[in-house]
């Protein structure tokens, strides 16, 4: 029994690979949904607009891969017409040409699309959610995961932030001092990301020649991109917002970026349906405070995550983990293939 501790891209994934192979698993889920750090919300109207992971490049092959092996389809990111940037504070949002950038990719039907499908294809009773893991303890032939309950296995899997492990979780026998240290000082990808989103009923930007993109340098808002669905039925505005402006309340926050779309594209963008907003250093499953800061992507890759500990009975598989593309879906992706084909081969060689 494999026993992943994470519902996220990488665990879901893991064990998608897992049950092909016919090897028995556990998924330990700290929250009460999958995705992780990959969460696609509906308003009203319906309309997909993600609070999490959103876009991916042609480079991201592993990633569109597994798209392609699961039949699910994805599309360009849409950036047709004028773009709007505020350079200044005191100085008005003026219209730029940018320059032809490789395209962005974008999962049809929300990127939670991929980690339903493959939660799909999984037993639900093999997917436990709300169970917050206390303890890990590694013995002569098993491992001893604990939560509100005790679960056995024969190799764990830790599929979740290496610093929310590193921080959380108390090993036993302990973990090696530096592997520790370093994980206490991995980035977390989004971990302060604030993510927002307004859905209309019509897509009053494209129908004004503009493309729905914001770059500012004054905020909150310091990116803003066209959300609308692939079939272009649904519309929205999606992007980032200055990680400061969580010092406020919702109702100040919600209120500067009306304000500053306002400014920005008119009175039309006033009209929206919903406001939807995700402060990532708020998710307790996600954020963990660090002792001193970290830059972006810190640590992430670092060959440390790529060993197995506790005679091959401890593996590491996350977007930060990964040997290629850290800190990004792609990550998690090959994190996961790496992990999978590991445990698949150690485990033909037991049978043999």
């Amino acid at each position: 029994m494999i026993l992943i501790i994470g519902a996220g891209l990488s665990g879901l994934l893991t064990a998608y690979r897992l049950k092909k192979e016919g090897i028995p698993f556990k998924i330990l889920e700290a929250r009460p949904r999958v995705g992780g750090r990959i969460n696609t919300v509906y308003g009203k109207d319906n309309t997909p607009v993600e609070m999490g992971a959103t876009w991916f490049g042609a480079q991201h092959t592993y990633l569109k891969a597994l798209l392609e092996e699961l039949e699910i389809e994805y599309f360009e990111q849409y950036m047709d017409g004028k773009v709007f940037f505020q350079p200044f504070s005191t100085s008005p949002v003026e219209t730029i040409q940018i320059p032809s950038q490789p395209p962005s990719y974008r999962i049809s039907d929300g990127t939670s699309n991929l980690i339903n499908t493959l939660a799909q294809k999984l037993d639900k009773g093999d997917v436990l959610l709300n169970q917050s893991v206390k303890e890990i303890k590694f013995l002569n032939d098993s491992v001893q995961v604990i939560t509100d309950k005790v679960y056995e296995g024969n190799r764990v899997v830790l599929a979740i932030p290496p610093k929310l492990w590193a921080r959380r979780i108390l090993f036993e026998p302990n973990l090696p001092e530096n592997l520790i240290s370093l994980a206490q000082q991995t980035q977390t990808w989004m971990e302060d990301s604030i993510k927002i989103a307004l859905t209309y009923d019509q897509p009053f930007w494209q129908q004004a020649d503009l493309s729905g993109t914001l770059f500012s340098n004054t905020g909150p808002i310091t990116e803003l991109y066209d959300h609308c669905n692939h079939e272009r039925s649904k519309y929205a505005l999606c992007g980032f917002i200055n990680s400061s402006f969580k010092q406020l309340t919702y109702k100040e926050r919600r209120a500067k970026v009306i304000d500053q779309i306002k400014n920005v594209f008119g009175e039309k963008a006033e009209d929206f349906i919903d406001y939807e907003e995700c402060i990532w250093s708020k998710e307790e499953n996600t954020f963990e405070a660090s002792d001193i800061a970290l830059y972006p992507h810190q640590n992430n890759g670092n060959p440390i995550f790529s060993k197995s500990f506790y005679d091959d009975k401890l593996l590491i598989s996350s977007s930060e983990a990964a040997s290629e593309f850290p800190g990004y879906m792609e990550g998690a992706v090959y994190s996961a293939n790496v992990t999978a084909k590991n445990i698949i081969t150690a485990n033909v060689g037991s049978r043999e």
